[in-house]
């Protein structure tokens, strides 16, 4: 299984600007996840998707692999598509398997991403999945920024939403609270299918890629990991992780 790891980054994110090139223990944050991901032994070419000069710049000044894309995408799995073909034309290589990581997650390990990989040897029906953790505090819970999911019996994503869910008031121990984790592969083909798909309504209101997947009938499958992990959105979740990534 031919597998391309996919990191978009932007400058011009809306929560914290210009966060790929903040320092976490002296080196930006995309370097962090690059130098990650790329020693993963499950992944044939890990590139970084921007559009911005500054993170193509630094990419390529560490010797790694950074495409150019559009300014004009909403959505990180669309930057990852456009990507996908540039590098397949490029290199002339088809892959089978496209990992998108998101470039906020620094402290993503070579084994999340073959934990999030594995379920594609096994099982041929599977055609995008998520890894997901248990949420920490009943602050992340109530955190915006951390993106919740809840899961059927077989682990596939009923809903995600930047609000509290489940609502656990019901039950003396509660449904388990998760969090997705932006660790997502994709058959190739589905994610030439899922770029094409219209933006739907819960993706919109949510601003979250995945329910564009449920709201057009497909599953999302959602594979446990113990690894602990925080997204930076915020200035704050940056000194937590650095201090996180230091004490490691």
């Amino acid at each position: 299984m031919k597998v391309l790891a996919i990191i978009p980054a932007r400058m011009d994110s809306s929560r914290y600007p210009g966060k790929p090139m903040v320092p976490i223990l002296g080196v930006p944050m995309i370097g962090h996840i690059y130098q990650s991901v790329s020693q993963c032994s499950d992944v044939n070419m890990t590139v970084v998707a921007t559009c911005d000069a500054v993170i193509f710049d630094y990419v390529t000044s560490i010797g790694g692999k950074a495409i150019m894309t559009s300014k004009s995408h909403q959505r990180a799995s669309d930057r990852c598509a456009e990507a996908l073909l540039k590098v397949e034309k490029e290199t002339g290589v088809n892959f089978d398997c496209v990992v998108m990581i998101q470039g906020d997650e620094p402290m993503t390990k070579p084994e999340m991403v073959s934990q999030a990989l594995r379920p594609f040897t096994i099982d041929s029906n599977i055609q995008v999945a998520n890894l997901v953790a248990t949420i920490a505090s009943e602050q992340e819970f109530n955190d915006r920024n951390c993106i919740k999911v809840v899961c059927d019996q077989d682990n596939n994503a009923i809903y995600f939403s930047r609000s509290p869910i489940p609502n656990s008031s019901h039950s003396d121990e509660g449904a388990a609270r998760k969090k997705q984790v932006c660790v997502i592969p994709f058959r190739r083909d589905f994610l030439i299918t899922f770029n094409a798909l219209q933006a739907t309504p819960l993706e919109v209101a949510e601003s979250i890629d995945m329910l564009r997947v449920i709201e057009h009938g497909f599953k999302v499958h959602m594979v446990p990991t113990e690894y602990l992990s925080f997204a930076v959105d915020t200035p704050e979740d940056r000194d937590r992780v650095e201090k996180l990534m230091g004490m490691a």
